[in-house]
């Protein structure tokens, strides 16, 4: 099935657009602090600029006031310089009664919150790795029964494995987690038994009718499957290690799971769906799910698009369509098959 979704001529020429991201004004060059992250929101903005000639373009949520004349928000500004930051853009949209780019704030808020993503996928019967919250300024709590073992402690927000560790025992852990709480955003803390395995992803994006579209799922084929940093990630040039799932078997056991989660998170507008695969015992985690993720055209979504023969820009504007159709924002539009 052709999954790309295309604007309406008249849609295309008619809606104006404002794209939001922290490089969106940027040349394109390398971020000291960023890496590639400037890199891509350049990319992003120069194929929105191909999709609707009426594009204004922002980098900082004060622009949102600067620049009020628009009808839909394509808002990619995740790390705005402050905690839970990513909510900004969804609360004033709706505020300004504005459709956006993402999901409701109260489902986003779920989707960014790693320990309730996680509590969502074990009522709906889909294994995790055992884990526990640890809120700043929250009840105190004892060590967990995992704390025996290796264990993972991150932000609970994290992105892009920011502040990510892989903790031998309770003490490494502890210095961690406090280490963490005091930083100027006092972030709460989810800490988790550490899995090893083969990463896996699945990603979504929005179907014709409403509902979500999976693409091809995608296997992590490197040989090093060490934890990678988040410098790693923003200063790295390419995905290479990432290639389409040829096993359907593996594919068909995670498709299964996140279509378990579906009933709590749904609707967003496109998003990866993580999970680890150990070969030996043919167990199976869900790990998170990144809602607004990556879109650069060497990342995982994008990579897993190109698969089906389809290129970046019809990506995005599959992306933005669907979104339109599904806040009402256009009725019609045109399938990739047809144009």
């Amino acid at each position: 099935m052709d999954l790309r979704l295309k604007l309406t001529d008249a849609d295309r020429h008619r809606l104006k657009v404002m794209f939001l991201a922290k490089h969106a004004l940027g040349d394109g060059s390398m971020d000291s602090e960023d890496g590639l992250h400037a890199v891509y929101h350049h990319e992003l903005r120069q194929v929105l600029e191909q999709i609707v000639p009426n594009l204004s373009v922002g980098s900082r949520y004060s622009d949102l006031f600067a620049q009020p004349d628009y009808d839909f928000l394509f808002t990619m500004l995740n790390r705005g310089g402050f905690k839970n930051s990513e909510m900004f853009g969804p609360l004033f949209s709706v505020w300004r009664d504005v459709p956006h780019l993402g999901a409701s704030p109260i489902l986003r808020g779920v989707g960014d919150d790693k320990h309730l993503t996680k509590l969502c996928a074990r009522a709906r019967g889909v294994t995790t790795p055992d884990s526990a919250i640890y809120r700043y300024g929250g009840v105190p709590q004892d060590p967990q029964p995992f704390a025996d073992g290796p264990m993972m402690v991150k932000p609970n927000a994290s992105s892009a494995s920011w502040g990510v560790k892989k903790c031998a025992d309770w003490a490494d852990a502890k210095a961690h987690m406090a280490e963490l709480m005091a930083e100027d955003d006092r972030h709460d803390v989810i800490v988790e038994r550490f899995v090893d395995g083969i990463e896996m992803a699945v990603p979504v994006v929005p179907g014709a009718d409403g509902m979500p579209a999976f693409l091809p799922v995608m296997i992590y084929d490197g040989e090093d499957l060490r934890l990678r940093t988040y410098q790693e990630k923003r200063f790295r040039e390419s995905n290479t290690e990432w290639r389409v799932c040829d096993d359907s078997r593996l594919s068909d056991h995670i498709l299964a799971d996140v279509q378990k989660l579906m009933p709590e998170i749904w609707p967003f507008d496109f998003g990866r769906f993580e999970f680890k695969y150990v070969p030996e015992t043919g167990a199976f985690s869900f790990i998170e799910l990144n809602m607004s993720c990556n879109l650069w055209s060497k990342k995982t979504v994008a990579s897993s698009w190109r698969s089906l023969g389809h290129s970046h820009a019809e990506l995005i504007e599959t992306i933005l369509t669907g979104s339109l159709l599904r806040q009402g924002v256009i009725t019609e539009y045109v399938r990739g098959a047809e144009s």
